[in-house]
């Protein structure tokens, strides 16, 4: 057994891993094959399975299937229970499972109430409903999770590394070990969510390993969880996080399903409003959903609902525009979200390298669209609408925890546990690029980063620097930081523009000067537009070094290490030379 005490003992030569990535709302199951991430299909064909268990005559359904019964079986049916994991019931939001099977207070956890057995032949009066807390439910999703990935690969899942959200504490944690533990899963590691997305990227075969900030957006049915993360020499840092349930999936579901239920009304005003009732107010919100999904693939879509109200069948259609213009208000509010989550980093957007796109809802183009608006042109957006060599969003996290198995599988658990110990794990970093000066074209001193910002401790790092005309060498070593800097356009002369006026009102009215006056308009607005880039900005000086003697067209090596302790070692040595000089900078 593990340090934890909870988790069953598998020898490492006889795991079987796959990765899960453990969703509110959906759920997928990955396992690699020659060093490649694959997400598994169930038994239904689904590669994203609902998070979600229903009761009907004593058979236990779950991903899809349970889904549907959310419409004819509702208070059998679970739904939306991760988050509430290791939770108590006072901390909780039930506001999504009013249309399903209600939480309820258990102690100092949660609780559903559901008819998950039936009478056995020969009686009459069927048993009383059970009372599952939301440990034994997370237990018999992951119980069917594991059944479908073992029946998928031929043989028993023995253990799992299971992606979790940066906000999840270490009760929560504990708690959903426990629940694995009963259903015989082993935990290997909890990995958080943005880092899973990143390390699904970044172990592609073309991949390649470079520093970069990237925003990680994870935009999920019931919670838009939003990182910015710092990739420094394969280590990652996650600089700051936000955590939103306002501007999410079931917020566009619901555009859509107001939209549609007004337009149902306009068309049978004596038919009661179909939002009012739960089971005409469950087909709105399943069809909605599907109408949604159409729309990120094509640009119409089909909406069709059986006996939607007082018996009315309703169809009809909506395209992306129209949708597009409906859901505006939730598009914006994911910017301003991505956009608050990059100031409370620190950085500015022109410091982010990529946006990473995750979740079901990070499939609809608008979203990638309004960040490209929002992000510089350099910036990628990693969405299948903006690059073709996107992987699919929902897919991300659970190739990255299969990724991350297939990694730490042959450890064992107590090694594990240690070199994931949040002590170990959250290592310290440097607060500013540290790099040498070097003068630039224009004669002014230039900074050149060696170790960038934000990396992750002990580190090394090495550069050289071409010397054509030899002689002595002053290597000054500083540190260095990047500010954003505008330019704001001239005010035009005056007499520009009384010259401009007057060629205005001399211009004749042919088509000619019209084309004219209307590209000297918005020449005129780009003209006003202020120019902002990014620049480094030379700090505070940490050492300076002298390499004497260096020959014509030679070159001198300078390499920084930055220890776990943040102290400074600073080596610099004419290439091929015997001699070096070396100083240290202990940490402030």
């Amino acid at each position: 057994m593990s340090g934890s005490g909870t988790r069953p003992a598998v020898d490492p030569n006889d795991r079987v891993t796959i990765g899960i990535s453990f969703g509110n709302s959906n759920s997928s199951i990955a396992h690699v094959v020659d060093d490649k991430a694959e997400v598994i299909a169930n038994e239904d064909g689904d590669r994203q399975i609902p998070t979600i268990l229903s009761y009907v005559d004593g058979d236990e359904y779950y991903g899809q299937q349970a889904k549907n019964f959310l419409v004819r079986n509702p208070t059998n049916t679970i739904a939306y229970f991760r988050d509430f994991v290791g939770k108590e019931f006072k901390s909780i939001d039930p506001t999504h499972n009013h249309a399903s099977a209600h939480p309820q207070e258990a102690g100092e956890t949660v609780s559903f109430t559901v008819q998950d057995k039936v009478a056995a032949e020969g009686e009459e009066e069927q048993p009383a409903p059970s009372v599952l807390t939301v440990s034994e439910v997370a237990t018999r999703y992951l119980r069917r999770l594991v059944g479908a990935a073992s029946e998928y690969l031929g043989k028993k899942v023995t253990s799992a590394v299971i992606t979790v959200p940066t906000n999840f504490g270490d009760k929560q944690r504990a708690a959903l070990t426990a629940a694995a533990a009963a259903a015989d899963l082993e935990v290997l590691q909890f990995i958080s969510e943005p880092v899973a997305a990143v390390l699904a990227y970044d172990a592609r075969p073309e991949a390649k390993l470079a520093d970069k900030i990237q925003v990680v957006a994870d935009l999920g049915g019931t919670r838009s969880d939003v990182a910015v993360v710092a990739s420094r020499g394969g280590m990652y840092t996650v600089l700051a996080t936000a955590h939103d349930y306002e501007f999410t999936g079931v917020a566009l579901d619901k555009v859509l399903i107001d939209h549609f239920a007004k337009e149902f009304l306009k068309k049978n005003p004596k038919a009661k409003d179909p939002r009012e009732t739960p089971r005409s107010l469950a087909k709105l919100r399943l069809e909605a959903e599907v109408t949604k999904r159409a729309l990120s693939r094509g640009t119409n879509a089909a909406f069709s609902v059986e006996s939607l109200s007082d018996g009315i069948d309703y169809a009809t259609t909506i395209n992306r525009l129209r949708y597009e213009t409906l859901a505006r208000a939730v598009f914006e509010g994911i910017n301003r979200l991505v956009e608050s989550v990059v100031k409370k980093a620190g950085l500015d957007v022109l410091d982010v390298d990529e946006v990473v796109l995750v979740g079901g809802t990070a499939h609809t183009p608008r979203i990638a669209a309004n960040l490209g608006f929002l992000f510089p042109k350099t910036t990628r957006i990693l969405a299948p609408s903006t690059d073709v060599a996107a992987i699919n969003p929902s897919e991300l996290q659970a190739r990255g925890a299969a990724l991350q198995a297939s990694l730490i599988c042959d450890y064992d658990p107590e090694d594990i546990e240690q070199s994931t110990h949040a002590a170990v794990t959250t290592v310290p970093h440097v607060a500013n690029a540290i790099g040498i000066v070097s003068p630039g074209a224009s004669g002014e001193d230039v900074f050149v980063p060696i170790i960038p910002t934000d990396t992750a401790v002990p580190a090394r790092r090495t550069v050289q620097l071409s010397v054509p005309a030899g002689g002595d060498v002053l290597v000054k070593v500083v540190e260095g930081n990047t500010h954003i800097k505008v330019t704001k356009p001239e005010p035009a002369a005056k007499e520009k523009d009384e010259s401009k006026a007057a060629k205005v009102e001399d211009a004749d009215d042919d088509a000619d000067d019209d084309d004219d006056d209307s590209d000297f308009s918005d020449d005129d607005e780009e003209e006003e537009e202020e120019k902002r880039e990014k620049v480094w900005k030379i700090g505070s000086t940490l050492a300076e070094a002298a390499v004497r003697g260096v020959q014509k067209d030679g070159k001198v090596e300078v390499s920084i290490t930055v220890g776990a302790d943040l102290t400074v070692l600073v080596t610099a040595r004419e290439v091929g030379g015997k001699s070096a000089v070396r100083g240290s900078v202990p940490s402030a």
